[in-house]
């Protein structure tokens, strides 16, 4: 008859439990995770637009896409839109198109408007619960997830739209920063 309890299988069992204690502390951090990386964001996209003059934040590759700056716009309205709707908070900017109002495209306004809103999506996360995170939603009234997956869809919103903007900097003779992933 074989032993069931040897030292070996002790040790697998002791190793099984820590590793899924481990996955279970990892896992139940995701706001933790999620303001980590809209802090990142944040950063990085101030920097994004750091990198380019003033005089160009109208520039367009392209008649027919978004301005420099309204790419960036399009990102401050989608965080407030995106952050209010997720969570069921008021969203202070209701009804405002950033990206169509001359009042938001100097490169000044420009970043002030989207560093407000990355603290509006930042704040509004801290203001949820690991178990709020966890709540089923239907997004945009169409895609079941959760409240934690529907705040990584914002974040993969804008980094798709700073994304864009690599080529806008590239244009104008600007190196592109290093990713920030980290």
């Amino acid at each position: 008859m074989r032993k069931l309890w040897t030292p070996f299988n002790a040790l697998l069992l002791l190793f099984i439990a820590s590793f899924s204690a481990a996955m279970a502390m990892e896992t139940s951090n995701k706001k933790g995770e999620l303001i980590a990386d809209f802090e990142r964001a944040s950063l990085y996209t101030a920097e994004y637009m750091e990198a380019m003059p003033a005089e160009d934040f109208g520039f367009k590759p392209t008649e027919d896409v978004r301005s420099f700056a309204q790419q960036f716009l399009h990102i401050a309205g989608a965080n407030y839109f995106f952050a209010s709707m997720i969570a069921g908070v008021e969203n202070p900017k209701d009804g405002i198109e950033f990206e169509k109002l001359d009042e938001y495209q100097s490169k000044e306004a420009c970043m002030k408007a989207v560093k407000e809103s990355y603290d509006f999506i930042i704040e509004t996360l801290k203001g949820l619960s690991e178990e709020e995170l966890a709540e089923q939603i239907k997004l945009f009234n169409q895609f079941d997830m959760t409240k934690g997956v529907a705040f990584s869809k914002a974040f993969e919103h804008g980094v798709h739209h700073r994304g864009q903007t690599t080529i806008y900097i590239r244009l104008k003779g600007i190196t592109p920063l290093s990713e920030r992933l980290f």
